[in-house]
């Protein structure tokens, strides 16, 4: 019996015992616990790493990446990445994951905290007493029931924070242009545009990631538009607000104060203004600080790191499309399906791949498509790239060799509970294959180029065009006979009675080369492709 060799997991961070006795319980995991460890030691550290695990106290850029020549997984216990070179992470085909549920419930909770803190004005009335000044006259508060809360971004936070909201008996508006309508009409909200946010909401709350698109979203002209005496808040991350803009806001009235968890320079500078006016609440970070959340977040990000090294399950991945646990058996057989009509019609359609259009219908669409697209361009990519090609940097290759994708949704499935219809566009010419899942795990392709067909994409394929005429069939079936090749399954397609005819042959074992010379050499075929899926 051979013995399987370890996976070495490299925890490089404080974490909590709870978190590290997942990894001491799992089967073919070798723990490295070693916290604190300098740049130069970290790079020594994880070159036989399987697996690199930090916190925010770690930097996992392109010098750490590269040495690790045997990493597959960077875990995160936390949600924020900015401490890992995603770039360098997709070189190396690593998948990144994060914990973005293990503090949602912690941070939607310091949000509301935050929210009543700044409504009561209760930081300045504790200074104020404790000072020996008693002062009730001049902290007067505002009440948040029936008042309006405008979201921005409604993920896994913001709809914590909206189901928090809603039951002090507050208004919520959604601006999130990344949701249906009908979604947030289910979370018990109005989904608004974003002027028309600004312009309703008493309370107003961020809940959004940094990028070009977000960066000081609130600045002086929007700032502008919100409704005189507005409360802000923000515990979602630094860089979201102009803090000068901000700052000048309030000190003219138009805004009536702000709670801030986080700024655009952590720890903010002594002369920020905002540190200096008493009706802005500052928390130094504090959103995932609960004793539960530290817990949580090390044991979810050990528990991701284990399914994906023994069982390779990919969870709360940020460079690669995640999936939630609970679909992700639903997906699986779609996952593979789609995968496999890649590898399909990237020995169909040859070289020279231009642009690829995938369509996806009936009940697929209920759920996340982007693993399957990712999985669609792994499978195209794969024959052609061999196996640097993987579900993280399909996307990645795709784009650089100037490969264009469109993904679309539709309502027609043809009959089908669900159907993927891939086409692909090459100097070649272009080539169409449809899969659908008929049951639990079984998916078939049921069209290629427009001829209707049910063949099973798995193991050695023969893929003949020919022309309909009488003979092929017994003479294909004698080649493969004579070569002792076993047919498992065969289907054959026309569209007219001695016109062309599309056939997939579904055999237990490789065809050899002189067969398929011998096939081509047939006047009435005139293309025979082993296909391997």
């Amino acid at each position: 019996m051979i013995a399987v060799k370890s996976k070495k997991v490299l925890v490089a961070d404080m974490f909590s015992p709870e978190g590290l006795r997942v990894f001491e319980a799992a089967e073919g995991i070798d723990l490295d616990y070693r916290p604190e460890l300098t740049a130069q030691e970290l790079s020594v550290a994880v070159a036989d790493a399987d697996a690199l695990v930090v916190r925010g106290g770690t930097q996992v850029d392109a010098a750490v990446i590269e040495a690790a020549v045997q990493l597959k997984v960077i875990a995160r216990a936390g949600i924020g990445v900015d401490n890992v070179d995603m770039a360098a992470a997709n070189r190396r085909g690593a998948v990144v994951m994060n914990t973005p549920f293990g503090s949602t419930t912690t941070t939607a909770e310091h949000t509301l905290a935050m929210l009543l803190a700044l409504a009561r004005q209760i930081p300045a009335a504790s200074n104020a007493t404790k000072s020996g000044r008693w002062e009730k006259n001049r902290f007067i508060g505002v009440e948040v029931a029936g008042k309006t809360l405008g979201i921005v971004g409604a993920g896994k936070i913001g709809r914590l924070v909206v189901e928090r909201a809603l039951a002090l008996k507050m208004k919520v508006l959604v601006y999130d242009p990344h949701l249906f309508e009908k979604v947030v009409r289910q979370m018990g909200a109005e989904q608004v545009e974003f002027d028309e946010l600004l312009a309703r909401s008493d309370f107003l709350s961020l809940h959004i990631p940094l990028n070009a698109e977000t960066a000081n979203l609130l600045n002086a002209e929007t700032l502008n538009k919100v409704k005189p005496g507005c409360r802000i808040i923000n515990c979602a991350i630094g860089g979201l607000i102009d803090e000068q803009a901000l700052a000048a806001a309030i000190r003219c009235g138009h805004v009536a104060g702000a709670a801030l968890d986080v700024f655009a320079q952590e720890p903010p500078a002594t002369d920020n203004p905002l540190l200096a006016l008493e009706n802005v609440i500052c928390t130094p970070h504090l959103r995932a600080s609960t004793v539960d959340a530290q817990i949580n977040v090390t044991v979810q990000a050990a528990e991701q790191v284990v399914e994906f090294l023994t069982r390779g399950v990919i969870v709360n991945a940020l460079n690669v499309p995640s999936v939630p646990t609970d679909l992700l058996e639903k997906l699986r057989p779609y996952v593979e399906l789609c995968e496999r009509l890649g590898t399909f019609e990237a020995q169909v359609c040859g070289k020279g791949v231009q642009r690829v259009e995938i369509e996806f219908a009936g009940q697929v669409t209920e759920h996340p498509l982007e693993p399957l697209t990712m999985a669609l361009l792994k499978g195209l990519l794969t024959p052609m790239l061999g196996s640097a090609v993987n579900f993280v940097n399909a996307h990645h290759l795709a784009r650089e060799r100037g490969i264009r994708v469109a993904e679309t949704r539709s309502d027609m499935p043809e009959g089908y509970a669900s159907l993927i219809r891939l086409t692909v566009y090459g100097t070649e010419g272009s080539s169409a294959v449809w899969g659908a899942l008929f049951r639990e795990n079984d998916y078939r392709i049921v069209q290629v180029d427009g001829y209707p067909v049910e063949a099973a994409p798995d193991g050695h394929i023969l893929m003949l065009r020919n022309d309909d005429r009488p003979g092929v069939v017994a003479y294909v079936s004698r080649l493969l006979s004579e070569a002792q090749v076993n047919i498992a399954m065969m289907n054959l397609s026309r569209r007219k009675i001695q016109g062309k005819a599309v056939s997939l042959i579904n055999v237990d074992s490789p065809i050899p080369e002189t067969v398929l010379e011998q096939l081509r050499a047939h006047e009435y075929i005139r293309s025979a492709t082993q296909i391997i899926c």
